[in-house]
């Protein structure tokens, strides 16, 4: 908006905008950014009749800006240092402005001590091979447009990586297909994002997805540790057998013990590790 003022309203008054003036008001911007602040801007032209659309925007009156802030909620902190400590890294992906992003990143400790924070423009300027080599090292990434998040996604997958996508938008539609795993807001998303994605976030909340990786890793486990059981009991059975075929000792286990041991051991046991 600044570039766009020839005037600046003061007490009610206008006035010619200076060096001074909008050196103020970039200070007030950058302060509220590192508050972890939005920051809108104001202006306004009076005119005796519409304009061209070519000249509305030029030779506004700056009136002044706003400030705020939407709170990120107390419990996705720990969800985030629990998905840290499952080996899951955690990146911010905003329109917002630079400075907003690291504050509200930092609170969350999803900005890491050594982490980099890339804004639209660099990405801009960044080869594929270039953000290949970088992205696993970004926390954030601020003013990105939406074919920016494609190629976040790509990068990433590009190191071999799993990707989980969460948006809302219609313009995130293209990288919640591309995601490995496109997750959607159900509350708050839109109907072409929740049709390109793989799964729906019914309450619009971070924590929920942390449940659910807890969830899956739990399942995934049983499953493992009853075919690791089954496999025990059974082989030792075979071997048994076969040892005793090849040592022409006649047959140490009958048709029925299989099916006593079997029913005895194959079931109980695999049913309390299959809900442990």
């Amino acid at each position: 908006i600044l570039p766009l003022c020839t005037k600046i309203l003061v007490n009610g008054e206008e006035k010619p905008i200076n060096y001074e003036d909008i050196d103020k008001i970039n200070g007030l911007c950058m302060e509220s950014s590192k508050n972890a602040m939005r920051v809108l801007a104001f202006a306004k032209k009076n005119v005796k009749q519409i304009p061209d659309k070519d000249d509305i925007e030029k030779e506004l009156t700056f009136i002044g800006i706003l400030s705020m802030i939407d709170p990120p909620r107390e419990e996705v902190k720990q969800a985030i240092e629990t998905c840290h400590k499952a080996g899951i890294k955690v990146i911010m992906i905003t329109g917002d402005h630079v400075e907003t992003a690291l504050a509200i990143t930092k609170q969350l400790n999803i900005y890491q001590e050594g982490d980099l924070a890339i804004s639209g423009n660099d990405l801009s300027k960044m080869t594929d091979e270039e953000l290949d080599k970088v992205v696993l090292k970004t926390s954030v990434f601020a003013r990105i447009s939406p074919n920016d998040k494609l190629r976040i996604v790509n990068a990433i997958q590009r190191n071999k990586n799993i990707v989980a996508m969460t948006g809302d938008g219609v313009n995130d539609a293209p990288t919640l297909k591309a995601a490995d795993i496109g997750i959607s807001m159900g509350k708050g998303g839109t109907d072409v994002a929740r049709e390109s994605s793989d799964m729906i976030l019914l309450d619009d909340n971070f924590t929920t997805i942390e449940y659910a990786i807890k969830e899956g890793r739990r399942i995934y486990s049983n499953i493992q540790k009853v075919i690791q059981y089954l496999l025990a009991g059974n082989i030792s059975e075979v071997l048994t057998i076969f040892v005793a075929m090849v040592a022409n000792i006649g047959t140490p286990i009958l048709a029925v013990h299989i099916l006593i041991i079997n029913l005895v051991t194959d079931t109980i046991p695999a049913l309390a590790l299959g809900i442990d």
